[in-house]
């Protein structure tokens, strides 16, 4: 027992002249007017800027990680003042113009320090301490020697300089 055989038009009879429709070609993706390429490349160029502008930034603040990595190492010793006082006047040289920092010492100094930063960061003792310490090698009680590196790190993060803006 075989099946019979199909017609050679198997389906609907009224179809059977029908074309097939022909799909459109896909869309591009690419924008194809001038006004998206300008759009494209005026945003290239202000990635372009704003990552230059990071880059120097960085780049002209890589003392303040150096400053910051160093007096995160100190250790209340009895040379304590004398280390955060050179590390705070090597950051200032690195970040202020050499004639403005490099003589400065004492009061002015602090005077200095205070007056770069919105907020003060050292107290009267710590102005002490930075002003005279240095010329006295005793030992500081932890808590003071906290409280000192504590203020000289917020300066170090904290002081606007020429770089700044």
């Amino acid at each position: 027992m075989s099946l019979p055989a199909l017609p050679e038009i198997f389906g609907n009879y009224a179809l059977g002249e029908f074309n097939e429709v022909v799909s459109p070609p896909p869309v591009d993706w690419w924008p194809q007017t001038p006004g998206w390429h300008l759009v494209a490349a005026l945003l290239l160029l202000w990635l372009l800027r704003r990552g230059a502008r990071k880059l120097r930034y960085w780049y002209h603040n890589r003392y303040r990680r150096e400053a910051l990595a160093r007096l995160q190492d100190l250790a209340p010793t009895p040379g304590l003042v004398a280390e955060v006082n050179r590390t705070l006047k090597l950051s200032a040289l690195a970040g202020f113009p050499r004639q403005e920092v490099a003589a400065l010492w004492g009061e002015p100094w602090v005077e200095f320090l205070n007056a770069r930063c919105a907020e003060p960061p050292f107290s009267a003792a710590q102005c002490r301490l930075l002003a005279m310490g240095v010329y006295q090698q005793r030992p500081m009680d932890p808590a003071t020697a906290a409280a000192l590196l504590q203020a000289s790190l917020n300066w170090v993060k904290q002081h606007r300089n020429h770089y700044d803006g």
